[in-house]
């Protein structure tokens, strides 16, 4: 699947925001929800899946819920050109939830969950068991300040809503 470069409307944020509080719904209940004919709500969502734009529809899962309660970003600095070596290497610890090539005084910052604090130490030990890693420092998240959010950005840059039919003013 192609990803391409498309600008969002109104209706685009819309249908997204929709999904977002009630991500099992169907294209006729979204038509229902969002006031836009089937046709065309089915029509957006595959454009906006197609572009890339929506990736998915699993569930959002709390870590800590599930027990992983400490959070901590650990910042690597790694070897000169050992960027796919660090990916392979963090790729095998699942306590990796994700990582970020980045600017700065650090090469990579990745976001890591665990089950306590000595279970945040092997963690770390084995991120820096890594060849690549010359040198890591972690901070221990404390508490959420604003949780991963998308639709704020989106609706930010929305330009006017597409005119749409009659029936559906």
């Amino acid at each position: 699947m192609a990803e391409q470069r498309i600008t969002l409307d109104q209706l685009d944020t819309q249908l997204i925001r929709t999904l977002s509080e009630h991500p099992r719904t169907g294209f006729l209940e979204l038509s229902r929800l969002t006031g836009v004919s089937r046709a065309t709500v089915q029509a957006r969502v595959q454009r906006l899946e197609q572009a890339g734009v929506i990736t998915g529809y699993g569930p959002d899962i709390d870590v800590a819920a599930a027990g992983f309660t400490v959070l901590a970003f650990v910042t690597l600095s790694i070897a000169q050109g050992a960027l796919d070596a660090v990916q392979a290497d963090l790729a095998t610890i699942p306590a990796v939830l994700e990582a970020h090539a980045i600017t700065g005084s650090a090469d990579v910052i990745c976001k890591v969950a665990a089950t306590s604090h000595a279970d945040l130490q092997q963690v770390l030990l084995r991120i820096d068991s890594s060849p690549s890693v010359a040198r890591s420092e972690s901070a221990i998240a404390l508490s959420t300040v604003i949780a991963p959010r998308d639709l704020p950005l989106l609706t930010s840059r929305a330009p006017a809503a597409v005119p749409r039919s009659p029936a559906f003013r």
